[in-house]
């Protein structure tokens, strides 16, 4: 089969950053769906491990990456409760296995779901990453209840991302709590209002487009920026509430600023659970298929903003160079 990868971590902008070759096809293994793929979206995640994983030296093998897509069940291994070949899905991934980037890739069953039937390849491989990750932290983390929150304020630094951008519609459809994001060009402001969101801040001066809410937001994800908006949050947070972060610090930050209030602070990441194949693993198969119920009522819509087409290297490359440039709105599909 066909597939990019790398062998060295390198700038976007050198030719072997990421490249094309052949591979043998993978064989489904125990719980596996084999997967023809036929769209898929771009993450900050993808970039992040390019620019990481080989750092130091240069892969025996290309490494294939990419964590979201969607396609048509091909084959299934054994064990196989849910799926059958013909089905079409959509899903994310595990970060410990090779990725989407290529024409085939093996899956588990229990992070996979099927796929909305109102939306297109590319509309449907937009949602699963981030959609897992909004709805972690938001129902896994924070402990938010749905149809709860009335009178409580939640607030999303990094609205317009991929992942603010699925979290906003998540809360407005299956809370009550009033949602407020940050954004701070013309062109994000306008995606998060599109979203949902009831107010939208600029980010660049938090604390003084939030003055009104000082001690009183109740619940805070934080999708952009953890170290440099810590200690706005401390400030922000309600006494007794909670923040969620996806973003590593880049810098020590004072967890003690949240004692007095109280305040629980929660990591997520989305491949914990593949990662650690934890008891309750299939809660991601769950939540894809809730979301697929909402994406057909027209509760929630893709997350797709720009659209690439084929299976090649130059493709990805542009795409990842949108992404790395921080200006990225929505998600960036590719179609094979």
């Amino acid at each position: 089969m066909k597939a990019i990868g790398f062998k060295k971590s390198l700038s976007i902008d050198q030719d072997q950053s990421l490249f094309e070759f052949e591979t043998k096809k993978p064989e489904p293994g125990k719980r596996d769906l084999l997967v023809r793929i036929k769209a898929i979206s771009v993450n900050p995640v993808d970039y992040k491990v390019r620019q990481s994983a080989a750092q130091d030296e240069e892969l025996d093998d290309p490494k294939i990456i990419g964590w979201d897509a969607a396609g048509i069940v091909e084959e299934i291994g054994d064990g196989v409760k849910h799926f059958k070949p013909g089905d079409e899905v959509y899903y994310s991934g595990d970060i410990t296995r090779p990725g989407c980037y290529a024409e085939f890739q093996n899956i588990d069953e229990r992070i996979v779901g099927n796929k909305p039937e109102n939306l297109n390849w590319q509309e449907a491989a937009a949602l699963p990453l981030t959609t897992l990750t909004a709805w972690e932290c938001i129902f896994d983390r924070l402990r938010i209840r749905e149809n709860s929150g009335e009178g409580k304020k939640i607030l999303i630094i990094g609205g317009a991302g991929g992942v603010g951008s699925i979290a906003i519609q998540l809360l407005k459809n299956l809370t009550r709590l009033k949602v407020i994001a940050t954004a701070s060009r013309e062109a994000t402001r306008n995606w998060c209002e599109k979203m949902g969101a009831d107010e939208i801040v600029n980010h660049h001066d938090l604390l003084e487009q939030m003055a009104d809410h000082k001690d009183n937001v109740d619940y805070i994800l934080n999708f952009a920026d953890t170290s440099g908006t810590w200690d706005a949050m401390t400030e922000l947070i309600a006494p007794q509430g909670g923040i969620c972060c996806v973003v590593n610090t880049t810098e020590n930050v004072d967890l003690n600023a949240l004692k007095n209030k109280s305040v629980s602070f929660h990591w997520e990441l989305m491949f914990t659970r593949s990662m650690f194949e934890t008891e309750d693993m299939i809660a991601q198969q769950k939540i894809l298929q809730r979301v697929k119920e909402l994406v057909e009522d027209k509760k929630i819509f893709s997350t797709m903003k720009k659209q690439f087409e084929g299976l090649d290297a130059d493709v990805f490359k542009k795409v990842h160079k949108l992404q790395e440039s921080g200006k990225s709105v929505g998600k960036n599909v590719i179609r094979y």
